[in-house]
């Protein structure tokens, strides 16, 4: 560690030490720096390291910490006060305020002494000839926690009044006050319209928009703004992640989880950050953080998951339960403690309330991997008593009326009829209704089960409805591989049923129930090659000729009507076979509108994906959307989650290809919480993830994108998903993290993309990967890994022939040689060699498009490369005249770069003080705009440039 010897030295590793994480490790290195400036024998050492250390305690979990350098520099300034410069001078009066929350924050600092040190600031804030605003809002806070509301109000109302001067909080902050004064009255619209300014990027701090984006997350859910919350708690989450001292703040986000149905992901939460559960540095904050572990792990109890294993307290195991009970204890015991300081019971009660709050949506999708704990089987010692059963006329009545409407539950309902029934007295038309079903519910292994119910249907008097059941059967029979012995049963059943339909001894209904098993067999026999497809057709369309002979079925009779339905689908297969995909879809949609008509609109689901697929041959991709926004709509709840899943990816991917990217991201988050829902996490949900993420990079939401990003990178793997998945994920994910300014981790993800794409035989995905990664190790300081990351992609670039990427590779490693303050002629090289490589390729460009891409390439490295002199100090007059030529010849499209050259070679022209130089090309810059657009923004920039050049040149 280097050794402090001076001033400078103490301040460069005061600067260094800021810069570190929040945390004991900066605290303990402020200690020390202290105990440094303390050897120096100089006062002003002394007081700014004092500072520094009350700084860091301030913003880490050892709050309680500050009190005593702060006492240390108050005594100091009132027995010396002419050791402090303006700056430190400013410093004091400034942490007068972290002072007033710090000792409200502490429930063993008695409520007098606070109020005595209120009085205290307010006097020497007047001394020092500050408002009253910062005291006010001082005033308000304490009113606010004890539960003085009359005074809050007063002093809320003074604060707002007051003047804002140098001593005021920022504005950030202080709209972060006034916020929450709105929720804790009740009107969370306003606290929300009080925050639009931080939550939109006019107002920031170090804690800014951190703390608004957590505070917003339950006045969102009560307002039913769930989607901003989402967005919120997913941006907000990423920036207190990494801050200590932000405990409070982390909470909001865990209750958020609790009230939201993400429990999982509140778990998460709590796992992350373990020192939250014992860190007593700031006892207010793990209040607040106490109380929503409470909610959280009370919701867990309630859903059934007490007894499972949760994160708590390091040193042993917990289950739900005893958390509760102990996070519940803890809480109360420190809200007892601030009560009993404030001489109220305002804490306890907002606490206890805080605990009991419910939650304000069932479930809202996040986006991240986060499927909702199932919960556990309750033990026969804690089992509810069995609610009263319902009665058998009810459960049969039931059953007959899911049978006729042909509701999937219908399987269900007869089963309870049979449970319900035992071996009690029930018609034989019923009993057969409960062994049809069940051998339904078996599938082709109940092939068998139907023979039994045909037996019982010939026993209630009802022949046709036997020979349908029996039809049923030989068709589970083609099923399970059977499909001669299936055809020859179905024939006869067929010759004997239209047999009796001919002497009136049964219906419609059971005929076309026989007839539509065979065209079923049929149209299994053709699918598999066994049969010819025109016995198929032949039979399908007998199906809809009995019915329709007969008038169109009723609206009532369902059964009837889904038997059309199902027969043109049939016809569809068919056409779609013989290649006539027009003459399918039309068939399609008339078997949709027949189930939409039968009022059996799910069945439809399956034909609206046809016709959607057979749009997309097509080409028709709004045709396709249309369909598939039908299925889902038609679907309803009985679309299984893996369906759900599949249908919204589609939808995402066909309105995202029309440029409704929010859209796209809707039905890409709905994906990510049915694959949670279908048991897919880790194979659907991962590439919809990596679709959700990329559709809010497109709209600029990075910090959303990059926590969804990270989430899929978890579970995408190369074998699953492709690796040309990984690396676009990666790739995005690089993307959000240059723009959120986390350079470093971004060169990470784009050099693993980049070691992934190396193995493709196309390289230049590898290049432009290789290129990113260099950028962000620049921006991240590491310019030697930056120069041979550029050397790698200029490699990669002079091979794929790209002369213009090269050339960009070769001025960047030229500009990170000039950082390295190693001389320039290195970096002179570099550029050398740039324009050289950009010469050659300009003498052998084939067309006029290349030939200008090249000579503007050239020209922006001829005034890169006068840049890069002059900011060496030598003469890089030649290379702007050679610039603003080669602009020159671009003519009206070269305009803007010609005279952002012409400036900038007047600027050199100017610190080596030739003002008749200036003078000429400030204007020839004004000339060049003589009759520009006066609207456009370069132009008034680049006049007002050459105006002021110009005026200091004369």
């Amino acid at each position: 560690m280097t050794e402090i010897t001076d001033l400078a030295a103490l301040r460069r590793a005061m600067a260094e030490n800021a810069e570190r994480p929040e945390g004991p490790a900066r605290n303990a290195r402020a200690e020390q720096l202290l105990a440094a400036a303390e050897g120096l024998n100089v006062p002003l050492a002394v007081i700014e390291a004092l500072g520094h250390q009350l700084s860091v305690y301030n913003y880490s979990s050892e709050k309680d910490k500050m009190f005593v350098p702060f006492a240390r520099l108050l005594r100091l300034w009132d027995e010396r006060p002419g050791d402090f410069d303006a700056y430190e001078t400013h410093s004091l009066h400034w942490v007068f305020k972290w002072m007033s929350a710090g000792m409200l924050d502490q429930p063993h600092i008695p409520l007098a002494s606070i109020e005595k040190w209120l009085g205290e600031m307010e006097r020497r804030y007047r001394l020092a000839g500050y408002s009253e605003r910062a005291v006010r809002g001082a005033e308000f806070s304490v009113a606010a926690h004890i539960g003085d509301l009359a005074r809050a109000e007063r002093a809320y109302a003074a604060w707002l009044a007051a003047d804002r001067d140098e001593m005021a909080d920022c504005h950030a902050c202080e709209l972060y006050g006034q916020g929450l004064w709105q929720v804790e009255r009740g009107r969370d619209a306003a606290a929300l319209t009080a925050w639009r300014p931080v939550l939109e990027g006019e107002f920031s701090c170090a804690h800014e928009p951190h703390s608004v984006l957590a505070a917003s997350l339950v006045p969102l859910l009560r307002l039913g703004r769930a989607e901003e919350a989402r967005a919120h708690h997913l941006r907000g989450l990423r920036l207190v992640r990494p801050m200590e001292s932000m405990r409070a703040a982390y909470a909001e986000h865990v209750e958020f989880c609790a009230l939201s149905g993400n429990e999982a992901r509140g778990l998460e939460l709590l796992a992350e950050r373990p020192a939250y559960f014992t860190d007593t540095g700031h006892p207010r904050s793990r209040l607040d953080f106490l109380a929503v572990v409470t909610l959280l792990t009370d919701r867990l109890t309630e859903l059934g998951l007490g007894d499972e294993p949760v994160p708590g307290p390091a040193g042993r195991a917990w289950t739900a339960r005893d958390l509760a009970a102990h996070a519940r204890t803890e809480a109360l015991a420190l809200a007892e403690r601030f009560d009993a300081r404030n001489g109220t019971s305002y804490v306890g009660d907002r606490t206890r309330a805080r605990m009991a709050r419910r939650p304000l949506v069932d479930r809202l999708p996040l986006g991240v991997r986060t499927p909702r704990p199932a919960p556990a089987a309750p033990s026969a010692a804690t089992s509810p008593a069995p609610a009263a059963e319902t009665s058998l006329p009810a459960l049969l009545a039931e059953a007959h009326r899911l049978a006729d409407t042909l509701r999937p539950e219908a399987v269900d309902a007869w089963a309870a009829v049979a449970r319900a029934a035992g071996d009690g007295e029930l018609a034989p038309a019923d009993r057969a209704l409960i062994a049809d079903h069940e051998a339904m519910s078996r599938g082709p292994e109940g092939a068998e089960m139907f023979e039994r119910a045909a037996e019982l249907y010939a026993a209630a008097g009802d022949p046709g409805e036997a020979l349908a059941a029996r039809a049923r059967g030989a068709y589970f029979r083609a099923l399970r591989g059977e499909p001669d012995t299936a055809l020859a049963r179905v024939t006869g059943l067929s010759e004997e049923v239209r047999a009796l339909y001919a002497a009136e001894a049964t219906g419609v209904r059971q005929t076309a129930s026989v007839l539509m098993s065979r065209a079923r067999i049929l149209m299994h026999r053709a699918r598999t090659g066994a049969g010819p497809a025109r016995d198929a057709e032949a039979a399908v369309r007998e199906v809809p000729a009995l019915v329709e002979g007969h008038g169109t079925p009723d609206e009532g009779d369902a059964r009837l009507v889904a038997r059309v339905a199902e027969s043109w689908g049939m016809l569809a297969e068919l056409a779609g076979a013989a290649g006539d995909g027009a003459g399918a879809a039309e068939l399609l949609r008339q078997a949709v509108a027949e189930y939409v008509r039968a009022g059996v609109p799910w069945c439809a689901v399956e034909y609206e994906v046809q016709v959607a697929a057979l749009a997309e041959e097509a080409g028709d991709r709004e045709e396709a959307e249309r369909a598939l926004r039908a299925a889902l709509e038609h679907g309803g709840p009985y679309v299984e989650p893996a369906g759900q899943v599949q249908l919204h990816l589609r939808i995402a991917e066909l309105t995202a290809g029309r440029g409704e990217v929010a859209a796209a991201a809707e039905h890409a988050l709905q994906a990510t919480h049915w694959a949670d829902r279908a048991g897919e996490s880790g194979t659907s949900g991962a590439w919809a993830r990596q679709r959700l993420g990329g559709y809010l990079l497109r709209q600029g939401r990075c910090a959303e994108a990059a926590e969804v990003l990270e989430s899929a990178l978890a579970d995408l793997r190369a074998e699953t998903h492709g690796d040309g998945s990984v690396v676009q994920a990666r790739w995005w994910l690089g993307d959000c993290l240059e723009e959120l300014g986390e350079h470093r981790a971004a060169a990470e993800q784009r050099l693993l993309a980049a070691d992934i794409a190396r193995h493709w035989p196309e390289q230049r995905d590898h290049a432009t990967l290789a290129h990113l990664a260099a950028d962000s190790l620049g921006s991240a300081g590491l310019v030697a890994e930056a120069d041979r990351a550029y050397a790698r992609a200029g490699e990669l670039w002079r091979a794929l022939g790209d002369t213009r990427l090269l050339v960009r590779s070769l001025r960047a490693r030229a500009w990170l040689a000039l950082r390295e303050d190693a001389g320039t002629a290195e970096a002179e090289g570099l550029m050398a060699e740039a324009v050289e490589v950009c010469e050659e390729a300009l003498e052998d460009a084939a067309d006029s498009r290349a030939l200008g891409g090249l000579t503007r390439e050239l020209a922006q490295t001829h005034r890169q490369f006068g840049d890069l002199l002059a900011q060496a100090g030598g003469p890089g007059g030649v290379h702007f005249e050679r610039a603003i030529t080669l602009f020159g010849s671009l003519g009206p499209a070269g305009l803007h770069d010609r005279t952002a050259a012409e400036l900038a070679a007047a600027e050199l022209a100017t610190e080596l003080g030739h003002p008749e130089e200036v003078a000429a090309r400030a204007r020839v810059v004004l000339a060049a705009y003589e009759n520009a657009d006066e609207t456009d923004g370069t132009v008034r920039t680049r006049r007002a440039e050459a105006a002021r050049l110009l005026g200091t040149a004369e």
